[in-house]
């Protein structure tokens, strides 16, 4: 009977956490597990896997130490006295073959998901991929989009189904740029671009952030990605190119310079080969932005 009364009470508990953390998660709407894009979705079942084999070893530990803290209690006089058991062949097989091969499961997996998730590997799609360059700033996120003429300040729209290569730098400290529901961080760096692909698959507003703390402005320092249809992205571009905003060289200054909680944004044009031009002013002392920004009118 305690013995069962034991398992019971044990698997009580383990339900417990289980239906605890399943409310948390749930409850939070937790967005590395609601993934809506191709790369998030691999990333989030990696994590799943990765739990999962965890449990394999986890659970018995805990398991155990349950056991032996109930059995071995000071109240237990049946328990039998051994002081001079010092080994096990069995138990000691056990517990280190099974990790053994946990470890050699999770490198195999980590191998091929490293090559297969790598952010500068491009996606592969039937449509045309879509470059937007990224500038962390302090503390804001400009993108600029090369092929369309047109920049925003603290939002991204994206096509649903079209991958995206962002092209990534920093004009102020080391950042982190993370769109969760779409997939993982990667580090924005002056006088650097550095690449991330990724896809949405589904129509919506995703929470993009700063993953790396850079000062007072942190806290505020997001944007939003509005996936869309590729026929709303277009009708978005064209109407953004008839904004009479436009990013000239004093603007883009003025914006460089440290601000929090900036104002969604967008410009119906921008200085020629800014982004080009932000990396090469760390490269080369004394280099300046150009004087006049360059309006693309029409269609190109």
């Amino acid at each position: 009977m305690n013995r069962k009364i034991k398992l019971l009470a044990f698997l009580l508990i383990l339900l417990g956490v289980l239906v605890l953390v399943a409310a948390v998660a749930y409850g939070s709407n937790m967005q590395v597990l609601n993934p809506k894009g191709t790369i998030a979705h691999s990333q989030r079942n990696l994590l799943v896997f990765g739990a999962i084999l965890s449990a394999v070893i986890v659970l018995p530990v805990f398991w155990m130490t349950f056991h032996i803290a109930w059995k071995y209690r000071a109240e237990n006089k049946e328990a039998r006295y051994t002081p001079d058991w010092d080994h096990s062949r069995i138990a000691e097989t056990v517990w280190w073959t099974v990790p053994l091969m946990l470890i050699v499961v999770l490198s195999v997996v980590t191998w091929r998901s490293s090559h297969d998730l790598d952010p500068f590997k491009p996606l592969q799609s039937t449509a045309k991929p879509l470059t937007i360059q990224v500038v962390a700033l302090q503390w804001k996120w400009l993108f600029i989009y090369p092929d369309q003429h047109v920049a925003t300040v603290n939002f991204v729209p994206i096509p649903v189904g079209t991958p995206i290569d962002f092209q990534i730098t920093s004009d102020a400290p080391m950042n982190s740029f993370w769109i969760p529901q779409l997939g993982g961080q990667i580090y924005a760096m002056s006088g650097m671009s550095t690449h991330l692909h990724l896809l949405a698959s589904e129509v919506g507003d995703y929470r993009g952030s700063s993953a790396n703390i850079s000062g007072d402005g942190f806290a505020g320092m997001h944007f939003t990605a509005h996936a869309m249809s590729p026929a709303d992205f277009d009708a978005w571009v064209a109407d953004t190119k008839l904004l009479p905003t436009a990013l000239s060289a004093a603007d883009y200054a003025q914006l460089a310079e440290p601000s929090d909680n900036n104002p969604q944004t967008a410009y119906a044009a921008t200085p020629p080969n800014l982004y080009d031009t932000i990396i090469a002013k760390y490269m080369t002392p004394g280099h300046i932005l150009p004087t006049s920004a360059h309006h693309h009118g029409g269609d190109e």
